[in-house]
């Protein structure tokens, strides 16, 4: 109506106020449009909230701030709305979002040689959580543990275990354990076992006989022993993929024709079969690359072995054959893959080596995880790896509570480092953020019951008047409230199940805030109904995110 005048609508932001005065939504378009429509942005302001017809729409008002800002406050029924989802629905925060995707997240897959360590215990709360979140935002999520069962620590696995056998007859200095091998007392133990049934049978066999034979015997006992203590940390996995099956099925081999027929393989001198690395990785950013120096001093990107001279395919051809497996064979529309920051080096092959044979490298996506320092009396808890002198699964968990575990372990994201206190994990007071949690559900659960012993049912959702709630406390909780379903969609788009920690953490927090300031017991019976239904909600989402955590929900402390 020539109000303002006809120009190109500039770029501008709409947000979430961190301040509810200043709306539920906030807009700078009117002085983003300063130059465009030549004119003071509090004018241009004027003119749109002129034109601004908000009935019918989630907004009851709308206010000009400051110098121009565009401030929208959401109506009553909004707020009702969201109450009286949150007090009815059985799973309120779960979408539809992932239309049913098929995503594939693998995780801790720890060597099969050994039991599994701090770095395992973080992994597997991150990828069980990340899984959970992908779940509730509509993704169809496969939870997989690919076992290393073949190559060359399952080589120098046999070695270690041949050697600790034979010095249970020969002694320790006729049979010396080299450096290199696994020093851990796990394999002393799994030597003895093998020692019970066979005696001293296989001392004067062949090494290589004595080698397979113990391989035999303790690899399926320790990948048991994985299933074991993965299932004692609430983890249960959809698949279990061997290594090994790869190799015997051949899909090592078809995967190595398919890069030597696209050109991204070739045959070195020595018979060796190369892979043109750097060609296909660079586009994902750092390449492997080697000293050799040529004439202009800079790095030359090298080429990676896929087969040796000798025939044995890498570690490498393996990995790539196994992706080729979850995106081709399988056909995930997406592989995620959990590992240790020390593995960054890693993922632009892997995401190149995917382009190479003919995939989508993006569509294979990697979350590295930062180390775990255990700290006790504000140490830290020294343990070395090699020397064996580790601590375990299993024995973190027979110190900490699972439930104090799993939450504690994905409070920050995977990028961050992690000080994981053990006096903290043990603590049944609000120091402990997981106890912190469960007493907020548990409290109101105490609420109900009490009020239903006075008589006091809840009349259901459809008789609420969410306008009677006007406390800032009360708004806050609905707000947080609303905000759940799109704070798990984020927690799944960033692959961050931490923020639903701090999300429970925060509701916790903001619940307690409102029982403080405002009364339930003798309250209006209006005001109490909907009071009531807000506890339902908070109820409901704190019980929805312990349970999406496999975390166990008390209803008293």
């Amino acid at each position: 109506d020539g109000s303002l005048p006809e120009a190109p609508l500039p770029e501008f932001i709409v947000e979430i106020p961190a301040d509810v005065k200043n709306g539920d939504i906030a807009s700078n378009a009117a002085m983003a449009g300063a130059r465009a429509f030549h004119k003071a942005p509090r004018q241009i302001a004027q003119a749109i909230v002129d034109h601004l017809n908000l009935e019918g729409s989630l907004f009851d008002r709308v206010e000009i701030a400051g110098p121009g800002f565009i401030n929208l406050f959401l109506g009553a029924h909004w707020f009702t709305s969201v109450l009286q989802a949150a007090a009815t629905e059985p799973e309120y925060g779960r979408t539809d979002g992932g239309a049913g995707k098929r995503y594939n997240v693998e995780f801790v897959s720890a060597n099969p040689t050994g039991p599994m360590h701090m770095g395992n215990a973080r992994g597997g709360a991150l990828g069980d959580c990340l899984a959970a979140v992908l779940d509730w935002s509509g993704y169809d999520v496969t939870r997989e543990f690919y076992i290393n069962d073949a190559g060359n620590q399952i080589q120098k696995f046999g070695k270690s275990l041949a050697i600790r056998y034979l010095q249970l007859y020969k002694g320790e200095e006729a049979v010396p354990l080299p450096e290199e091998c696994y020093q851990g007392a796990d394999i002393i133990a799994r030597a003895k076992e093998f020692a019970e049934i066979h005696g001293d049978s296989y001392v004067d066999k062949d090494f290589e006989e004595l080698k397979d034979a113990l391989i035999a015997d303790a690899l399926p006992k320790n990948i048991a022993g994985l299933q074991r203590d993965l299932g004692k940390y609430r983890i249960t996995y959809d698949v279990w993929f061997h290594e090994s099956d790869l190799h015997k099925s051949g899909a090592v081999d078809d995967v190595i024709k398919i890069l030597m027929d696209k050109g991204a393989c070739y045959k070195a001198e020595d018979g060796a079969i190369m892979y043109r690395s750097a060609q296909y990785a660079s586009k994902y950013g750092v390449v492997n690359r080697k000293k050799d120096e040529n004439a202009d001093g800079e790095e030359e990107a090298k080429d990676e072995v896929l087969v040796r001279a000798n025939g044995i395919p890498t570690y490498f051809a393996a990995d790539i054959a196994y992706h080729y497996n979850k995106l081709a064979v399988r056909g995930f529309d997406r592989a995620i893959d959990i590992w240790g920051a020390d593995h960054h080096g890693h993922v632009a092959r892997m995401k190149g080596a995917m382009d190479a044979v003919g995939l989508d490298g993006t569509k294979l996506d990697v979350v590295l995880m930062q180390m775990v320092n255990l700290m006790r009396d504000g140490q830290p808890v020294r343990m070395s790896k090699r020397t064996g002198n580790a601590i375990t699964l299993t024995d973190l968990l027979e110190e900490v509570p699972i439930d104090s575990a799993r939450f504690l372990f994905n409070m920050h994201d995977a990028g961050s480092g992690i000080d994981f206190d053990l006096d903290q994990a043990v603590k049944t007071d609000n120091d402990n953020p997981v106890y912190y949690v469960q007493y907020a559900h548990a409290r109101i659960c105490s609420i109900l019951k009490k009020m239903e012993s006075e008589g006091v049912q809840f009349a259901g959702a459809e008789h609420i008047d969410a306008t009677l709630l006007t406390e800032p406390s009360e708004m806050d909780l609905i707000r947080m409230l609303a905000a759940f379903p799109q704070e798990i969609v984020m927690a799944a788009e960033k692959y961050d199940p931490s923020r639903i920690n701090r999300f429970v953490i925060d509701l916790a927090s903001a619940f307690h805030r409102f029982y403080g300031n405002c009364r339930i017991q003798g309250a209006d019976p209006a005001v109490q109904q909907a009071r009531l239904a807000l506890c339902i909600g908070v109820k409901n989402a704190i019980f929805n995110v312990l349970t999406m955590f496999k975390i166990n929900v008390p209803e008293k402390m």
